[in-house]
């Protein structure tokens, strides 16, 4: 028995990357010279030698088809928020009519997908098809389903960005550039690379396959549209960390099983608030590289959730009262020797390089707190944010007890001591005294300090992280820059760095808020202190060409004016044809499920009234029963008739935002007004007769 641990341990060591061409596959198969010249590219941002490509892509091939792998495919993430692959197999003919397989470095470095039917926002005509994908290096290329996968970035013809992987490796080099001028002028030397760090928190839903097919709403929108409130909910919170039960507990292995073999550092698992809700967290990598791993944990989940009769959601909010899903992104700065920019150290009121950096995303957050806030926008999210489980519409940040008592320090005069955290007796003589943290943590903030990175909550759980964190890289770089030039000038770069500091702290400390967010308090006191408060994904999108926010992304070579705006037009046109589509799904249930199945229920009672030989009195209950059921089929009748008629107008088609302002004033409110009257059906129709799986069975029959 002693044994059975060190066994499983030594197989999972064998297993994990074991679907990945890693850096250990690559050392092994590259000549010593071409591995280090592949390896000044991936570590420095040194440009690729071609001659270096054509050796990878050999290696890269044989490793690949000795692992069974028939094709490959540049696997990339376009502006669908999904991924994106074409395969094309080994083969190549020779003259005497046979094959050989071959794979060079031109098809390594370089692919060619239809780029017509990808969304562009403008930069692309739809006449106009080609499009490039380029390989990044810096994420291993992969094995899945007998497919060696290339993860690349996509650009046009005329070399726009069509995706979100090429603007977040842009932004990653922008911050670098400025991080690594500051800490030259602190004395660093040695350090050449600062690169983001990233671990997204996985949070979902699974639910009963069976159920789920009868649900055309989940299948269509991945929400339910109509639902009533089920008996039981979250109340009891008797699901958070509650014990697996058997079925998820497989699928869950599974999931980890897989991931571990495309080398994902999938870590912690467990129950989350609301019943059928899940969550899966890694160890956090490189930031691209979590990006690529976070959208492989994603299709796994899905994938492996059939094995097991079960369907995994990823919608933001899936149910209606109770726990929607986000993703939470715990992000930092890392030197490339070996420094977390954002660690505090023991002492960190006399640690200038960290409060540098500290204040530096301080006044980021605050400064373009818009930005922020449109990273983590779309239309599921609206249902989520400021919901009781997800942080407000608000950007603010936690801090906690010792940094806001530093930050005070520094603005009454300059900070001399740190409170340190202390030890947690707990009263009982055979339980260990706990090394208590310096600070608590906040579930409530949108973006919270938890002892070395931010957790940026807002993301929401069907989200691609690339966003949120191009965002964040993007406006750091920019406060680092403005500091770097400041202490560039400084006689005194010491004693400038603690100005800096200072003036950031009296400057932006409206932004810094340790309490309940959840509170109609903080709105209150949000709103006097100037912080915006954009709650729709509508409202949120216009800042994508703001000036501020084009000057900050052109600035920094992260995306041009012309890419801004074809994203500004890209994600209204996603709101208003997400919209519609819960619009015609919500006609299509109510039409041709709810309303003959209410009608079927009413026909019941009404010949079940006649057929009674005493007629009771009117105020009998199936005679108050069969007057609300009419009432409220005919109220139905009549916001569906509303709701075609919303759904056909045509809003404002010329111009986008007020289209997509058209859908959710217009549209989105009277399907909120057609979902009252069908919630309300629900609880009277015979259960025999309701035609959907209700919430209890679909979050606890799983």
């Amino acid at each position: 028995m002693a044994k059975e641990p060190l066994v499983l341990q030594e197989s999972l060591e064998n297993t994990f990357a074991s679907n990945v061409f890693s850096d250990a596959a690559t050392r092994t198969r590259l000549p010593k010279n071409i591995y280090k010249m592949l390896r000044r590219t991936i570590d420095d941002g040194l440009p690729l030698d071609p001659a270096v490509a054509d050796i990878v892509a050999n290696a890269m091939k044989d490793w690949a088809i000795e692992k069974g792998a028939t094709h490959f495919t540049h696997w990339f993430q376009p502006m669908t928020g999904i991924t994106a692959e074409k395969h094309d197999s080994f083969i190549s003919p020779t003259p005497d009519g046979r094959v050989i397989m071959e794979f060079s470095g031109k098809e390594l470095i370089k692919g060619e997908p239809d780029a017509s039917s990808f969304p562009s926002g403008g930069l692309r005509s739809t006449f106009e098809a080609r499009g490039y994908t380029a390989w990044d290096c810096t994420s291993p290329a992969f094995l899945k389903d007998n497919t060696l996968c290339i993860p690349t970035a996509f650009c046009s013809y005329t070399g726009e960005a069509l995706d979100k992987k090429t603007p977040l490796l842009r932004s990653m080099q922008a911050l670098s550039k400025e991080a690594v001028r500051i800490l030259r002028l602190l004395g660093n030397t040695k350090v050449t690379r600062v690169t983001t760090t990233v671990g997204p928190e996985q949070e979902y839903f699974v639910i009963d396959k069976k159920l789920y097919e009868k649900r055309l709403d989940l299948i269509l929108t991945g929400r339910t549209l109509f639902g009533a409130k089920p008996p039981k909910g979250q109340e009891l919170e008797d699901h958070y960390f509650g014990n697996l039960k058997e079925r998820i507990a497989k699928f869950m292995a599974e999931v980890d099983q897989e991931l571990w073999k495309l080398g994902v550092l999938a870590k912690t698992k467990h129950n989350e608030v609301a019943p059928a809700q899940h969550e899966l967290a890694p160890i956090y990598t490189t930031t691209n590289i979590a990006t690529d791993h976070n959208q492989l944990v994603m299709e796994t989940m899905r994938k492996v959730a059939g094995h097991y009769g079960l369907v995994c959601l990823l919608h933001e909010k899936p149910f209606a009262g109770v726990n929607g899903s986000g993703k939470h992104n715990n992000w930092s700065m890392s030197t490339n020797d070996g420094q977390n920019l954002l660690e505090p150290g023991n002492t960190p009121h006399d640690n200038e390089q960290f409060l540098l950096f500290l204040a530096a995303v301080i006044q980021a957050v605050d400064e373009y707190a818009d930005v922020l806030r449109v990273s983590t926008a779309n239309p599921g999210n609206d249902h989520r944010l400021g919901a009781n489980e997800a942080p407000p519409a608000i950007i603010s940040i936690f801090l906690g007890e010792q940094l806001t008592d530093i930050l005070e320090q520094i603005e009454n005069g300059g900070a001399t001591s740190s409170k340190v955290g202390g030890e947690l007796k707990l009263g009982v003589t055979t339980l260990p005294a706990l090394p208590k943290d310096s600070t608590d943590r906040n579930r409530t903030s949108p973006f919270a300090f938890t002892g070395n990175k931010f957790e940026f909550r807002m993301v929401g759980s069907s989200a691609s992280i690339a966003e949120p964190n191009t965002a964040l890289n993007t406006i750091v770089a920019e406060i680092l820059s403005r500091i770097a030039s400041r202490l560039e000038k400084a006689k005194d770069v010491d004693t400038e760095a603690q100005n800096i500091v200072t003036e950031i702290v009296k400057k932006h400390k409206r932004i810094i808020y340790n309490g309940n967010n959840y509170t109609d308090d903080w709105v209150k006191e949000a709103e006097k202190r100037g912080l915006p408060n954009i709650k729709s994904t509508v409202a949120a999108i216009p800042t994508l060409i703001s000036e501020k926010t084009v000057k900050v992304y052109e600035k920094h070579g992260v995306l041009s004016k012309a890419e801004m705006h074809s994203r500004y037009e890209i994600f209204l046109e996603a709101y208003i044809k997400t919209i519609n589509i819960e619009a015609l799904t919500m006609l299509d249930m109510a039409k041709r499920q709810i309303l003959p199945a209410s009608l079927e229920y009413a026909g019941k009672i009404a010949a079940t009234l006649s057929s009674l030989k005493t007629v009771a009195s009117k105020s009998s209950t199936a005679d108050k029963l069969l007057a609300e059921l009419t009432s409220t089929i005919d109220s139905f009748g009549k916001n569906i008739e509303a709701l075609e008629a919303a759904s056909a107008g045509n809003g404002h088609s010329n111009d986008v935002l007020k289209h997509a302002e058209y859908y959710r004033d217009v549209v989105f409110t009277t399907m909120a007004k057609l979902r009252v009257d069908g919630d309300k059906l629900e609880m009277m129709v015979d259960a025999n007769i309701w035609p959907l799986p209700t919430y209890a069975d679909l979050l606890f029959r799983v």
